[in-house]
């Protein structure tokens, strides 16, 4: 039998009631708070994390291939897309798929408004079915018939701001000189919350955009490619540059909207902070619980070095204890933080103001890896914590602990 445990077991029987039981539950609330906290921040990170790459992903590849230019314009210089630069890009190990696209100046006209916007080409490589998450009416342009295709997808802010709606036709003049001009028919209303795709880019058929530039087939202005693994990415980028002929050059998305990424990393940097804060309040709490714990037992702890206890048995005693302490919080905090994420999850019950956050509710991304780190961090880090509280325990002698009131 393990006497340390067993002493501890009933140290922490016998406390029921008293004034022990409420200090012992108080360091169970704070460990169990904390990590349900932490739980919860964690998923949430991960949630805005996986909604807005997934959203810039939608519209963007990983890395853009595209003319090397010193030029800042939407519209790409333009590269030609043969069976090499394809068969190239498709051999690439972390490739999953590429799209051809280009992008192109336009003004939307109607009755009453003018509104600029960037059209943006696709073909029928783009990912429609990921994409079909953000239409929130009508469905998306025909890019697949083989002449080029007068349908578009607008956002919902510059349909809101021209008044048009799913059918709805409007006159596009493109800038480019001469200037020339489409009737396009509406088919679909999408909304990302990204107002760096939201306020100005509607999606159509590349092959129109060919037609406006009198590009042949093989000319788009750059081609995306989707990687595997985005951990990857910058290996990817710096891999592919090298691989191209010289006058092609390789983008990250992460640099194309650096500004967004950045916002991510801060809120990285948040959560860790609060995880600091947290380690550092419940170290603190158990230090706390266990000097009372040790105080109350003074006694107790002369008794047991006056039959031959060594300290290192009495201490074992009193880790058992507060191990049992950081476990039973450990289990309420995976309880209540699991159970919050589920209902969020599931319900959205917390609504955001998507002008702010780029989305309507709070987004929850379970990681179990993740729960199970931060499960083995608390447990390691508060277990070390125990060590200073019991250290005290060598200076206890027999006699006074015995006589202590």
């Amino acid at each position: 039998m393990n006497l340390p445990f067993f002493i501890s077991k009933r140290i922490s029987q016998e406390a029921s009631g008293s004034f022990s039981n409420i200090i012992n539950r108080v360091a169970v609330v704070s460990i169990g708070l904390g990590l349900a906290v932490l739980i919860i921040a964690f998923m949430v990170l991960f949630g805005f994390k996986k909604e807005i790459k997934d959203k810039i992903y939608s519209f963007s590849g990983h890395l853009i291939v595209s003319k090397y230019t010193l030029s800042t314009s939407f519209e790409e210089s333009t590269i030609v897309i043969n069976d090499s630069l394809i068969r190239t890009l498709k051999n690439y190990p972390l490739t999953e798929r590429v799209q051809p696209y280009a992008m192109k100046a336009a003004l939307l006209k109607t009755d009453e408004e003018v509104q600029g916007v960037i059209i943006k080409g696709v073909d029928e490589s783009f990912d429609t079915l990921g994409f079909s998450k953000h239409m929130m009416e009508g469905r998306f342009p025909n890019v697949y018939s083989e002449k080029y295709s007068t349908e578009v997808a607008l956002s919902k802010r510059v349909s809101n701001y021209l008044e048009l709606g799913v059918n709805d036709e409007v006159l596009v003049y493109f800038v480019q000189n001469p200037p020339r001009f489409r009737r396009l028919k509406v088919t679909g209303i999408y909304e990302t919350g990204l107002e760096e795709f939201d306020e100005k880019i509607i999606i159509g058929d590349l092959d129109l955009l060919r037609r406006m530039n009198n590009w042949p087939d093989s000319i788009a202005g750059g081609i995306e490619v989707f990687i595997s693994d985005t951990d990857k990415l910058k290996q990817a980028e710096s891999e592919l540059y090298n691989t191209l002929s010289i006058d092609l050059y390789v983008d990250k998305v992460t640099d194309r909207y650096l500004q967004i990424f950045e916002w991510l990393n801060m809120l990285n940097r948040n959560v860790v902070i609060l995880l600091a804060i947290i380690l550092f309040v419940s170290g603190t709490s158990i230090i706390s619980i266990l000097l009372i714990l040790i105080m109350e037992r003074t006694q107790m702890i002369g008794i047991l070095k006056s039959v031959g206890a060594s300290n290192q048995m009495i201490r074992r005693v009193f880790v058992f204890n507060g191990l049992q302490l950081i476990i039973k919080g450990l289990l309420w905090g995976n309880a209540i933080g699991i159970t919050i994420g589920l209902i969020q999850k599931y319900f959205k019950l917390i609504p955001l103001d998507e002008a702010n956050y780029y989305m309507s509710h709070v987004p929850i991304v379970i990681d179990t890896s993740t729960i199970l780190a931060l499960n083995l961090l608390i447990l390691i880090i508060i277990g070390l914590t125990l060590l200073i509280p019991v250290a005290i325990i060598s200076r206890v002698q027999p006699v006074k602990a015995i006589r202590f009131d």
